[in-house]
C-alpha cells in the first residue's frame, strides 16, 4: 500500500538513566529523524551542540561520537531530587526542556516463580516488590526483557491505591522455560512523564482494547525555542534506575 509520508521531525531520545551502585557518569542523547512507515532504520541527526545544566549551574557537555547520532557525556553527576535543563541546538534551532531526577526503590529478592501463572494459567509467572515511599506520591516505569522478546515490555505504573505499601509486578509468558534469564527494570518517573508515556503505549497500541483512542502522535516535554510549531518528538527524563536477573527455575 502506498502511504504517503511527512516531512521528517527531530527526535531527542534524552533519558538519563542513573542505576543504583554505579556513579552514573556515562550517560547517552541520541538524535535521529522521523522517517517512513515502511523504513527498518531511523536516520542519525550529526552536529548538534548538546549540553545539561543542573542547579547550580554546572555544565555536562554531550559529544558525538563519530557520526552515529550518539552524544556521550563521561562526568555526569545525577542526584535524586535535583532539577536539570537540556539544551539542543542544531541548524540553528534551540531545543530545551527540563526535568527532575527521580529515585526508586529497590526490587526486593524475594522474586516468586508461579509455574501454573499467566490468564489461561498455563504460563511461567514471576512475582517481585518493591517498597513504596508512603510519604510521596510515586509513580514507577517497569521493563522486562527476556531471550524471545523482540521488544522490552513496558508498564507505568502509580501508588495512588498502594501508598507506602510493598508493591508487587506480575510477568508471564508462553514461550518463558527453564533456563532462560529474565532482566527486570524498575525507574522512578515523574508524573508528567508518566502521563506522557501512557498515551504513548497507548498510541503505539500497546493498551489497544475497544475503548481505547486513535493512535496519534504524542509529544514530549521538549520546546524549539526558535521556532514553536517546528516541533521535536522524545522525551528529556532523568530516573534512578534498580535491575534484578532472575534465572527460570
Amino acid at each position: 500500500m502506498d502511504l504517503d509520508t511527512a516531512v521528517p521531525r527531530l527526535v531527542i531520545d534524552a533519558s538519563i538513566d542513573w542505576v543504583k551502585g554505579t556513579t552514573g557518569h556515562e550517560q547517552t542523547i541520541k538524535l535521529s529523524t522521523t522517517t517512513g512507515y515502511y523504513s527498518e532504520t531511523f536516520p542519525t541527526v550529526s552536529g548538534a551542540d548538546i549540553v545539561v545544566t543542573n542547579a547550580a549551574n554546572t555544565v555536562y557537555r554531550f559529544t558525538e561520537n563519530g557520526s552515529t547520532g550518539e552524544y556521550l557525556c563521561a562526568d555526569f553527576q545525577p542526584v535524586t531530587g535535583e532539577t536539570y535543563s537540556l539544551k539542543v541546538v542544531l541548524n540553528g534551532e534551540v531545543y530545551t526542556a527540563t526535568e527532575t531526577c527521580i529515585g526508586v526503590p529497590r526490587i526486593e529478592n524475594n522474586i516468586v516463580q508461579n509455574n501454573e501463572g499467566g490468564i489461561g494459567g498455563d504460563q511461567i509467572e514471576i512475582t517481585y516488590y518493591y517498597q513504596d515511599n508512603g510519604t510521596e506520591e510515586n509513580h514507577y516505569l517497569h521493563r522486562v526483557v527476556w531471550p524471545v522478546s523482540k521488544f522490552p515490555e513496558y508498564k507505568a505504573k502509580d501508588d495512588e491505591k498502594s501508598q507506602g505499601n510493598l508493591m508487587q509486578e506480575y510477568f508471564s509468558d508462553e514461550d518463558l522455560k527453564a533456563g532462560d534469564l529474565v532482566n527486570i527494570r524498575l525507574y522512578g518517573i515523574s508524573k508528567r512523564y508518566y502521563d506522557y508515556f501512557r498515551k504513548l503505549l497507548a498510541a503505539s497500541g500497546a493498551n489497544n482494547g475497544p475503548f481505547q483512542t486513535a493512535p496519534g502522535s504524542v509529544r514530549g516535554n521538549i520546546i524549539n525555542q526558535t521556532h514553536f510549531d517546528n516541533f521535536a518528538y522524545g522525551y528529556f527524563r532523568l530516573s534512578e534506575a534498580d535491575v534484578r536477573d532472575y534465572r527460570i527455575q
